[in-house]
């Protein structure tokens, strides 16, 4: 089966694209540029993964929805939100202010969209795959088993190639994604999982957190300090 990856450059994401690498082919990853902060880093990422695995790469502006975003992921005039370990899985306290914070608006339904149309022309019927994760799901609900359900039924109407939206990884939590990634050997100098675009990760954003704390339970201290150097000079 032929394949669109959704490929941000992040862990989930990567290892998704890993996984269907394992028995399928895919045919295109797409990143999408839609004003974020790390979009830069976001773009370099991808394309060092996509030329990594060997799969063409194109990037798709978005500038309206930029525009329409008005939540810290896109608007730097606002703090980004952090979280400490403890609050990750308070999916109706601190994490749920968090996910609000970083918001933007039908961003996984539009990519989704977008992609569609790409998979339309390829020659075979084509899955649409994605970086979603149990985890997240708490209080990032288009991250959700639901949510793909009610996509892949909409996709049964809106294209004629019988087009699927599959996600490897959505019914794993971060540390399972980490064990994944670890197994497949994913090149983990490539991602780039952070909220920020600076030049290394912060390691206090929420996404930051539970790459670390991930990485942690897998027992990966050494790749730790690889990835936040700064935060090992901290320690």
């Amino acid at each position: 089966m032929a394949g669109v990856v959704l490929l941000s450059g992040g862990l989930d994401s990567t290892v998704a694209m890993a996984l269907f690498l394992e028995q399928n082919t895919l045919d295109l990853a797409l990143t999408f540029d839609y004003g974020q902060r790390a979009r830069e880093r976001e773009l370099q990422a991808a394309a060092s993964l996509a030329e990594c695995y060997g799969i063409n790469h194109k990037v798709i502006k978005l500038p309206f929805l930029e525009e329409e975003t008005h939540t810290a992921l896109v608007d730097s005039t606002q703090s980004l939100p952090s979280l400490k370990p403890t609050e990750l899985d308070e999916v109706q306290g601190r994490a749920a202010v968090s996910a609000h914070n970083v918001w933007v608006p039908n961003r996984n339904g539009l990519f989704i969209n977008i992609a569609a149309v790409f998979a339309e022309n390829l020659p075979e019927p084509s899955y649409i795959i994605a970086g979603f994760n149990r985890e997240e799901a708490g209080t990032f609900p288009d991250n959700s088993q639901a949510f793909i359900e009610k996509i892949n039924a909409s996709l049964s109407y809106s294209t004629s190639k019988n087009i699927i939206l599959f996600s490897p990884t959505s019914l794993l939590d971060k540390t399972e994604i980490v064990k994944e990634g670890l197994r497949l050997h994913i090149p983990w100098q490539f991602l780039w999982s952070c909220y920020t675009g600076m030049e290394l990760w912060c390691g206090a954003c929420e996404s930051c957190q539970r790459l670390k704390r991930a990485l942690s339970l897998n027992g990966q201290e050494d790749l730790i300090e690889k990835l936040f150097p700064q935060q090992s000079e901290l320690d």
